[in-house]
């Protein structure tokens, strides 16, 4: 490279951890891009004030100051980079490299170095260690002689680090000369309001704005959002997370189709952590429609010297647009929006289903976004092809409305986007082509090769198919009611349908299988079904029989066993209902069945386990109740679902 210089496998210091990534040194300044996408960090050769290097175990470390206080540190140079990189820093940036030497001695003694927001440890003239004090959550004096700092748990800086660093302690004694104080201050007093004054303690930092009651999906919980200067504190109930606005690699905004609800999504790098969960996505969900009027608590002073154009004094308008343009205006971070593609719906996404979760894929110009759970960004740079697929589950009624797609990345990794409406097929497939994906479906001609889509798509019927309800349909033609067993008594030569009523139109709810057997039985009986008469009619015709009572059910009867169907539906309701409150009980239920007929046997088993213990209790139950002289009871016919 002409202009500059270029390293692979160079790390991103700090407490966030060791990030390798490539480094770019170029006349106007510098660049650091994290291996595999994600974070990028560039730094201008104009907001460079100090550069630093200090041999390291196994490598040299650079260090870099700019004008806003912080400091980056890239670790995993080589000893012949050191000078070629100084003179190309000097001449270009006009500032002159400087050499620390990292102590060893182990010794806990020396003296505290505050440069902008970054704290150094030195032992005589070699540095020990350095924190950023941005990351500093709380700090106390202890006693007359001791200031103790505190450090976030639940934030990004400690996201890929097994062990993280939570509190430091240092003595600072009455005679120490850095920190003169007197009586009645003494000098660690003095250390601790410099360190207050600098450091973001919420304690000491008016939050710029806040809003309270906040829904956020991932990580699931109502906050109080409070956007500060140098960071974004999300405070629940049970948690609290200080997110660095350093990690903030870009915010989505998509309004979800036909629902009065949009989607802001922040993306991370590194990740928030949650006990051993991680989040590298904070899914929040505004009310669209909802209005507020918000004045930031910045001064004109800052606000025309810091954030320029960035910011206003106030806001008034949508809250989610309010949201993005004040975390836009104080991280810096750019705003997606959704792309170009249309449903046939006007809509911004298509529903679709991963990993038996419901949501909507966002087709985006440079990638995927599925929200809200598992919230998953795929790039297009990072797709090796896409492939449409028919839909192979529920029966030919149902494959015939629904297509899949698949997703693979070129890490090998794998997305099946599930149970894609038949009608969204077209607008999709344009949308893909115009962004020059693979589509391994198509030949060197653009042609179909399997044929697969182009079968699911010849059926003209475009009226749209629930799959729960066309599931509840097949199971129809096996299955009779509870009520209508107890109280029906077949007569011996009575072998016809329960009604003739409702034998009309009912070819469309019963399955190919279903017909078959009936042809069958139909074919094998040496005389026709005899018509099944009215219930007030006797067999001669003549007499009518006196309408029967029905019988009150035994409160000492056992209780019929549970389908296993059911017991995931207790299971899982409220969550649902918490996800989308806006959903009716019927929209509830038929999410319910389509879940449980996207998941696997293994999935199910626990719900079948819980229906055949309940089962044997029925079966023990019931042999008591008829020892007890009751009428017989049917257990088969306890099982009133589908496994």
């Amino acid at each position: 490279m002409t202009d500059g210089h270029l390293f692979n496998n160079i790390s991103l210091g700090g407490r966030v951890g060791n990030n390798p990534g490539q480094f770019r040194l170029y006349s106007g300044g510098l660049a650091w891009k994290k291996q595999g996408g994600g974070k990028t960090i560039e730094v201008d050769k104009a907001d460079i004030i100090s550069v630093t290097w200090m041999k390291i175990p196994r490598s040299y470390q650079l260090s870099v100051g700019t004008k806003e206080g912080i400091r980056y540190v890239f670790k995993g140079f080589r000893e012949q980079d050191v000078s070629n990189l100084t003179n190309f820093i000097q001449k270009n940036t006009g500032t002159t490299p400087e050499e620390k030497q990292l102590s060893v001695s182990g010794h806990n003694w020396g003296a505290v170095d505050i440069n902008g927001n970054m704290l150094s440890f030195n032992v005589g003239s070699k540095e020990a260690f350095e924190v950023s004090l941005s990351d500093v959550s709380q700090t106390q004096l202890q006693g007359k002689t001791d200031v103790v700092l505190e450090f976030h748990v639940d934030d990004t800086t400690g996201a890929n680090e097994k062990d993280s660093l939570m509190d430091l302690s240092f003595h600072v004694p009455t005679s120490n000369t850095q920190f003169l104080g007197d009586e009645e201050r003494p000098s660690a007093h003095i250390f601790w309001q410099k360190i207050l004054a600098i450091a973001d303690v919420g304690s000491s930092e008016e939050a710029v704005v806040s809003l309270e009651g906040i829904a956020i999906l991932t990580p699931r919980g109502r906050y109080t959002v409070e956007l500060h200067m140098s960071f974004l504190r999300l405070q629940g109930q049970a948690n609290d997370f200080k997110i660095q606005y350093s990690s903030i690699l870009r915010l989505f905004v998509l309004p979800k189709s036909n629902n009065p609800h949009t989607f802001v999504v922040i993306t991370l790098d590194p990740p928030i952590r949650k006990g051993q969960t991680l989040y590298p996505h904070i899914v929040i969900q505004f009310v669209t429609e909802n209005v507020v009027e918000k004045e930031l608590s910045l001064s004109e002073e800052v606000l025309a010297e810091k954030y320029k154009d960035r910011l206003q004094s106030s806001y008034n308008g949508l809250e989610h647009e309010v949201f993005s343009k004040i975390l836009r205006g104080l991280s810096g971070a750019k705003v997606t929006r959704p792309s170009t593609f249309r449903s046939c719906q006007d809509g911004y996404a298509v529903k679709s289903s991963l990993k038996a979760e419901d949501g909507l894929l966002y087709p985006l110009e440079k990638g995927f976004f599925f929200l809200p759970k598992p919230p998953t960004l795929i790039l297009h740079e990072e797709i090796e092809y896409v492939e449409f697929e028919r839909h192979g589950a529920g029966g030919a009624s149902m494959s015939s409305h629904y297509f899949d797609l698949l997703v693979k990345l070129k890490n090998d990794q794998e997305h099946l986007f599930r149970n894609i409406q038949r009608n969204e097929y077209h607008n999709l497939f344009n949308f893909v082509s115009g962004k020059n994906l693979k589509i391994l479906n198509l030949g060197e001609d653009g042609q179909d090769r399997t044929g697969a889509v182009a079968a699911a798509l010849q059926s003209t019927d475009d009226d749209p198919v629930d799959p729960h309800l066309e599931r509840i349909k097949n199971q129809a033609g096996d299955e009779e009611s509870d009520e209508e067993d107890e109280d029906f008594v077949a007569d011996k030569d009575d072998s016809g349908s329960p009604s003739d009523d409702s034998e009309e139109g009912s070819d469309a709810s019963i399955s190919d299988g279903e017909k078959e057997k009936s042809s069958k039985k139909e074919a094998s009986s040496s005389k026709p079904p005899a018509k099944r008469k009215p219930k007030n009619v006797d067999v001669e015709g003549s007499e009518k029989r006196k309408p029967k009572k029905k019988q009150k059910k035994d409160p000492n009867a056992p209780k019929r066993a549970i389908a296993p169907f059911m017991y995931f539906s207790k299971a899982e309701r409220a969550n649902l209902k918490n996800i989308n409150p806006e959903l009716s009980t019927t929209d509830i239920a038929k999410k319910l069945g389509e879940k449980w007929q996207k998941m696997s046997a293994e999935e199910k088993q626990p719900y079948v386990e819980q229906s055949q213990v309940d089962k044997k209790r029925y079966a023990e139950e019931s042999a008591a109740y008829r020892g007890a002289g009751a009428a017989p009871v049917d257990v088969d016919s306890a099982d009133g679902s589908s496994d």
